[in-house]
């Protein structure tokens, strides 16, 4: 009897979970792109971590009536 080869299981498509924080994407106009690398260089943040501070500024603020 023949020796049963040993299969590797197959990969999921796509890239490989990071295991960080889900992403959320949106259109943003190039005019605030600019602006708001312009402010991440500014800080010293890449274009991610300046997002995610700007967001949180902004859900720190009260809403206008």
């Amino acid at each position: 009897m023949a020796k049963s080869q040993r299969v590797a299981p197959k990969r999921k498509p796509g890239r490989p979970a990071t295991g960080r924080d889900p992403v959320i994407s949106g259109r943003v106009p190039p005019e605030l792109i600019k602006e708001m690398d312009a402010w991440a260089k500014q800080a010293g943040l890449t274009r991610s971590e300046a997002l995610g501070r700007l967001i949180e500024a902004g859900l720190k603020r009260r809403p206008k009536a």
